[in-house]
């Protein structure tokens, strides 16, 4: 007699997401208004050397940083991957306060990508309702994110798709204007040593832009909470992070070049962050596209609806891992027939939406303190995998496991991992450098710019203390594949 009773819900997440997705879920989060308008403000205060030397420091730090991620999510895939390698290779209390910090810094995030769409959308409408522009992008995220993980993966899939072809066309655009194909005349090196070009401003001008390179290359680690999902992640996961990794370094290489050869770096307009002198947009229209600003204006509004929607996947999948390992709400934990998280879900996107809507009251002093506290959480993630594979990888020895049998070994190692850890350190400790220099500390300014920091080892003293977690020794850590 056939079974006519309902199905219960699944217990584990849907292996469903190709390695197409994963690319491209990887490629989402990490290519955005980093590349389309903060570029402009690192050539023009660091001059085209200066910003190709930050950005190529930073580049190298996050290849390492995704080698070991790589080699970690390979052979354990799991949705809340770097709370779950912190918490078997370090530290429960140091994975506990990883889990919530990922998971507050894509909250936030949602947030901020919120605020950015009604920006956008003041483009065209400006007399409109912001919180109608807003309504409507936090729908199209949720409804995303709703659908099982194989529709947010195909959704993600052309929403990155969008960029990355925008990128290639820039860069191609650029090269034959370069060589005076189009837009006139050969523009050939000379703004590459106009002036102070092509290092400008000295080292701490070039220091600072290495800050900000940093934030340019968050989300790529998001390869490591879709490994949960993936198909064949042995495979897959290697795969995409070596392909990820090296178009994203060259499409930001590639990018600061052009622009540096095509636009001087004293052009003041390369400060602003407005949609209608983006770097992109200036070089478009000087190669003789018309309605390039309103076309860029599209392109950045599609990318940060994939910001969003990354940010949104990320953090619901962070949360719904730690209630499962008992670190949050039960009922966070659940999923539904599909597979799907929806009770983390909807109160990631309560929080992202909470957080908006203090941009309404006052004068959205709480929202940038709600925006500060999360600036460093990506960084402090950075520094959970480093450490995390540091301690994986002496672990995997210690115990007399054969490296052989590693789906995808990191190349480097240990000075891989160290090396990335360190420079992690320098820029979450150099975040504000500006403050401590001159006639005294600018104490306020060292307050909004490293309240982070306190905040996570807050979390993770009280959570250590509370439960009396220890270091993990090293032949004691946790390779069980569950």
């Amino acid at each position: 007699m056939a079974n006519t009773s309902a199905p219960s819900n699944p217990t584990q997440l849907k292996r469903t997401l190709k390695a197409r997705h994963l690319m491209m879920i990887s490629l989402g989060g990490s290519i955005g208004t980093g590349i389309f308008l903060a570029s402009g403000g690192a050539i023009h205060n660091a001059g085209p050397g200066g910003a190709l030397l930050a950005y190529s420091a930073v580049g190298i730090m996050v290849y390492f940083l995704m080698t070991s991620l790589a080699e970690m999510a390979a052979f354990m895939p799991v949705a809340g991957s770097f709370k779950e390698y912190a918490n078997r290779f370090v530290d429960p209390a140091f994975g506990f306060a990883i889990g919530w910090n990922y998971w507050y810094n894509w909250a936030i995030t949602i947030a901020a990508e919120l605020a950015a769409v009604v920006l956008i959308m003041k483009f065209w409408f400006p007399d409109s309702p912001s919180i109608l522009w807003s309504a409507i992008a936090l729908i199209i995220m949720f409804g995303f994110n709703y659908m099982s993980v194989k529709g947010f993966g195909e959704a993600e899939f052309w929403f990155a798709l969008i960029k990355v072809v925008t990128v290639i066309l820039f860069i191609i655009t650029g090269f034959l204007m370069i060589f005076g194909i189009m837009g006139g005349e050969s523009i050939g090196f000379t703004n590459f040593t106009i002036d102070e070009a092509p290092f400008s401003g000295g080292f701490f001008t070039i220091l600072g832009v290495f800050m900000a390179a940093g934030f340019s290359f968050q989300g790529t680690e998001l390869l490591g909470v879709a490994a949960g999902e993936s198909e064949e992640p042995e495979k897959n996961i290697p795969k995409a992070i070596n392909t990820v990794f090296w178009r994203i370094l060259l499409f930001y290489i590639l990018s600061i070049f052009v622009i540096g050869m095509i636009l001087p770096y004293t052009d003041e307009r390369l400060l602003s962050d407005a949609v209608t002198v983006s770097p992109f947009t200036l070089v478009f229209e000087r190669a003789g596209f018309a309605f390039a600003a309103s076309v860029m204006n599209a392109i950045i509004l599609t990318s940060v609806l994939s910001a969003g929607n990354s940010g949104m996947y990320a953090s619901t999948r962070m949360l719904w891992d730690l209630a499962r390992d008992g670190k949050a709400p039960k009922f966070l934990g659940k999923l539904d027939r599909r597979g799907v998280p929806v009770n983390a879900l909807i109160a990631t996107t309560l929080v992202g939406s909470l957080a908006f809507l203090t941009t309404f009251f006052g004068d959205g002093a709480v929202y940038i303190w709600l925006l500060n506290a999360s600036g460093m959480a990506g960084f402090v993630t950075w520094v959970g995998i480093a450490i995390s594979h540091y301690r994986f990888r002496r672990a995997y020895i210690a115990q007399g496991r054969d490296l052989n049998q590693l789906p995808y070994r990191a190349k480097w190692f240990p000075i891989g991992p160290l090396l990335a850890l360190i420079l992690c350190i320098f820029i979450i400790l150099g975040q504000n450098f500006q403050a401590f220099i001159g006639e005294g500390i600018d104490w306020n300014g060292v307050l909004v710019s490293y309240i982070g920091l306190p905040l996570f080892l807050i979390v993770w003293l009280v959570y250590k203390v509370k439960h009396k977690t220890k270091l993990i020794p090293l032949k004691e850590c946790d390779f069980k594949q569950s």
